[in-house]
């Protein structure tokens, strides 16, 4: 089964807005920015793909996309998560792409390694229908799906999909699969999901700049309370 990946991303202006108790729009944007790219490159360094693209209606998203060596599929404006990924594997099922990897720009501990991991679980034998899927930390959100063919199950992102991707898959008669992986369960929405980020130590730009961000609102509070 050849699987192509697929990774929605927005504009970074006004991103991130559940950080804005601890970020100002500059700071939450150059993040955002930092983990999709991060995300790009080790997905694109990932043995075992057919491809990677983005999806957005970005003029500077898609650039970076290219930069790393993504393809991108554009949308005519900016929509909602679920409705350009829809967008995006009709386009990609009617180029031929038999199955695809959804994955989301914010998840900065994720290596090459654990796409290969998430990849390896589909069996040499498999074909379509097939449906996979890899859940938050939270089992609120869905972090990963692999899909064949790319349509087999309606989507809804947001609040307990996880919940309701599950209940899609059972609903169309197909084996529960779900691979559980920490550093794909990290997606950054919340000061909680920033902070336990920061807890694993990890290595890598997003990293950097994360901690960079923090330093400096710290720093500021300081010098108000004083």
């Amino acid at each position: 089964m050849k699987v192509t990946a697929l990774i929605p991303v927005k504009g970074f202006r006004n991103a991130k807005q559940r950080l804005s108790s601890l970020l100002g729009a500059a700071e939450r944007e150059l993040l955002a920015e930092t983990m999709a790219r991060d995300v790009l490159r080790q997905v694109v360094l990932a043995r075992g793909l057919a491809g990677t693209f983005i999806v957005s209606g970005n003029d500077r998203v898609a650039e970076m996309a290219q930069s790393v060596g993504a393809g991108v599929i554009r949308e005519q404006a900016e929509s909602g998560e679920t409705d350009a990924v829809d967008f995006a594997r009709a386009e990609l099922r009617k180029a031929g792409r038999e199955a695809i990897l959804i994955l989301p720009g914010d998840m900065p501990l994720v290596r090459s390694a654990d796409i290969e991991q998430l990849l390896a679980q589909v069996p040499a034998e498999a074909s379509a229908p097939f449906a996979l899927l890899a859940p938050s930390h939270d089992r609120l959100g869905t972090n990963a799906l692999l899909l064949a063919p790319p349509d087999i199950i309606k989507l809804r992102f947001g609040h307990d999909s996880f919940s309701f991707h599950t209940s899609q898959v059972v609903a169309q008669g197909l084996a529960l699969r779900i691979f559980e992986n920490e550093r794909i369960a990290l997606d950054i929405d919340e000061p909680r999901d920033l902070e336990r980020f920061l807890s694993f130590d990890a290595a890598g730009e997003s990293s950097r700049v994360a901690r960079s961000l923090l330093a400096q609102y710290e720093t500021q509070l300081t010098r108000r309370s004083g």
